[in-house]
């Protein structure tokens, strides 16, 4: 019972930490000490946990892997080449519908904080000569930059997924795959309703095709020729400097732009602190301790990081406190139980009122929060559903 109350504080003291707006990385690593000194770790334990984590290979893999996602965005912003893929989208599309959710879709492809305030002006832009709430423009922004979220392997959430569980990226991916679609799906359904007007499409030009072809090179390499998402990253990002003859001083200065010491703090804070839950014995005791109470799994696997989520807002935040925890009370690292964690965790993420996509959405297009969440419900339930039959299914 102690166990309960001393893994509870150090939620406590994450989650007021993150709602203060403190780095999430130094946060994870105040969490980390802070367990240590709970559990009264000594200090030889607490080193060679610290130098496990630095030797890990696992965590020198993400630390690349998030580096290089940083160059590569970079890289796209400078050529142009995701303003040439939404236009590019404009001209594909005839449904007047897939136009307006294009732009978010499109620059939801980068993992940028911001990244909502970047696209509601072209969302705004699409529907100025519709009759549309400024709730409803608030919900298309926000909700389809965020299906990629579930599978694309530019955003860190399930890569740290995928790190701490040890399934392997491509299968995590395609375990979430049905999430993403109907989150899309369900977007559709509830959204934009009163548009009916379609534009006229035309033929793009190979060389707007080939705008796509960077992202489309990255997640090929990583779910069809399993390839590491650092070494895929690499082959990519090496094959544009190339393609875009950068010269040695412009490469290094886009390394400069793309190392980032609060992504190195970030994996170790994490990485750091799934060591001390397992080192100082707290996901052992849980676990046995929620095992001898008879308390279910599929509850435990909703809760736990659906609240992390709602309270932080950050997929990092829920993945890196809730996920050792729940693959020990799961008795190992099946994909149904790790797959429905993340998309309960994400929800919470979704709705949660300090995710500051939503923030920023809301306040740039002026929205009512309750009238946003209205249209959140009914796809958030449809994802849930989805995520528990799946999880049924894979069990």
């Amino acid at each position: 019972m102690f166990d309960i109350f001393r893994l509870s504080a150090t939620f406590l003291l994450i989650v007021l930490l993150l709602r203060k707006k403190f780095n999430i990385g130094r946060v994870m690593l105040l969490g980390a000490a802070f367990l240590a000194l709970l559990y009264l770790m000594p200090p030889a334990s607490i080193a060679r946990t610290i130098r496990d984590t630095l030797t890990d290979g696992v965590t020198l893999k993400l630390i690349v892997a998030l580096l290089l996602i940083r160059v590569f965005e970079l890289i796209l912003r400078e050529r142009r080449i995701l303003s040439e893929m939404m236009d590019a989208s404009k001209a594909i599309f005839g449904n007047r519908k897939a136009v307006m959710v294009s732009m978010p879709l499109l620059i939801g492809m980068l993992p940028s904080v911001g990244g909502a305030y970047f696209s509601a002006p072209m969302v705004d832009e699409s529907t100025k000569d519709l009759r549309m709430t400024p709730e409803e423009k608030s919900f298309i922004n926000y909700w389809f930059r965020h299906p990629w979220e579930f599978i694309l392997p530019l955003y860190p959430g399930i890569l740290l997924a995928s790190a701490i569980s040890g399934i392997e990226l491509r299968t995590l991916i395609l375990a979430n795959l049905a999430y993403a679609v109907s989150m899309a799906i369900g977007g559709f359904l509830f959204s934009m309703r009163q548009v009916k007007k379609h534009k006229k499409s035309r033929r793009i030009t190979k060389k707007e095709i080939l705008n796509f072809l960077p992202i489309a090179s990255v997640l090929a390499l990583v779910v069809v020729l399993h390839t590491e998402l650092h070494i895929s990253l690499l082959i990519v990002t090496v094959g544009l400097f190339a393609f875009y003859r950068y010269r040695p001083s412009e490469i290094l200065r886009a390394l400069r732009k793309g190392f980032s010491l609060d992504v190195i703090v970030l994996i170790l804070g994490v990485m750091l602190f799934k060591g001390v839950m397992e080192t100082s014995g707290a996901v052992e005791n849980l676990s046995a301790y929620f095992s001898s109470k008879g308390i279910p799994l599929v509850p435990m696997l909703f809760m736990l990081p659906f609240i992390t989520g709602i309270l932080t807002g950050l997929t990092i935040g829920f993945v890196g406190s809730t996920f050792p925890l729940l693959i020990s009370l799961a008795g190992g690292n099946t994909v149904a139980s790790v797959t429905f964690a993340f998309a309960s965790g994400f929800l919470g993420v979704l709705l949660s009122p300090v995710h500051v996509c939503l923030i920023l959405t809301r306040e740039y297009f002026k929205a009512d929060m309750a009238g946003i969440y209205r249209k959140m419900m009914p796809p958030v339930l449809i994802v849930l559903l989805v995520a528990a039959v799946e999880y049924f299914i894979l069990k």
